[in-house]
């Protein structure tokens, strides 16, 4: 079995764990109070304020704007190759049906993510009142309480703003080598849980929330994959 393939596979045997994983999270978290456990050691109840200051201009230059535009240059250079001619991709060992997955899963990704937070009425951790907000804490699939019910709707959950650096992910598979997989993983880890982190220490998101789209990220990443290569070849010369 060729190196490529086997590689291959060995990718898509995670894809049940990562469901069951998915599954878990969902489960420990709606049954525990682990967000409020570990949302506790980002805000000081003395001071009302949490460890980062989510109006501070340097922080959200860095960790909130800054990826958001290193991952759009990464698209427009990706959706060059694409459209551009066999030799640009040649000089880089690429695959025109490889670049498509990739941008098709850092486009597909933030979609997901954001249609799961515009229908679980979750809301932030400095929302609630636990934190000096004005709604109670409820958990996904638990209801508002009636005489507590909220004015609006939540949107929090699964965490929006690190599916664009999980959704890098989608690089392990740009390349059939080895080095584009440890790369392509590492990086989606790297900046996903960076911006995530960032999310949780200004109170935006809770653990469970950057969790459960990291696991979205790598199922759908897996997905296409999938897809792509059970599609039929277009005998096109790459």
């Amino acid at each position: 079995m060729p190196d490529a393939t086997r590689s291959s596979w060995n990718l898509q045997r995670t894809l049940w764990p990562a469901l069951v994983a998915l599954a878990g999270v969902i489960l420990l978290f709606e049954f525990t109070n682990l967000d409020l456990w570990v949302q506790d050691h980002f805000f000081d109840f003395a001071t009302g304020q949490w460890w980062v200051d989510r109006r501070a201009p340097l922080p959200r230059a860095f960790f909130y704007n800054g990826p958001k535009y290193v991952i759009i240059l990464l698209a427009v250079t990706l959706l060059t190759l694409l459209v551009g001619p066999a030799r640009w991709r040649a000089r880089w060992g690429l695959e025109r049906k490889r670049i498509g997955a990739v941008l098709l899963t850092l486009a597909l990704v933030p979609i997901l993510i954001g249609q799961l937070k515009a229908h679980t009425n979750v809301f932030c951790p400095y929302e609630i009142t636990r934190y000096g907000g004005d709604v109670a804490y409820v958990k996904a699939w638990a209801p508002h309480p009636p005489e507590l019910q909220p004015e609006r709707c939540g949107r929090c959950y699964p965490a929006g703003h690190a599916s664009g650096g999980f959704a890098l992910f989608a690089l392990a598979g740009l390349g059939a080598t080895a080095g584009w997989r440890r790369w392509g993983i590492g990086l989606g880890l790297g900046l996903g849980w960076m911006m995530g982190g960032y999310q949780m220490l200004k109170g935006a998101h809770y653990l469970s929330h950057t969790l459960v789209t990291m696991l979205v990220a790598w199922v759908m990443f897996l997905l296409i994959q999938r897809a792509f290569r059970l599609a039929p070849a277009n005998g096109e010369n790459e």
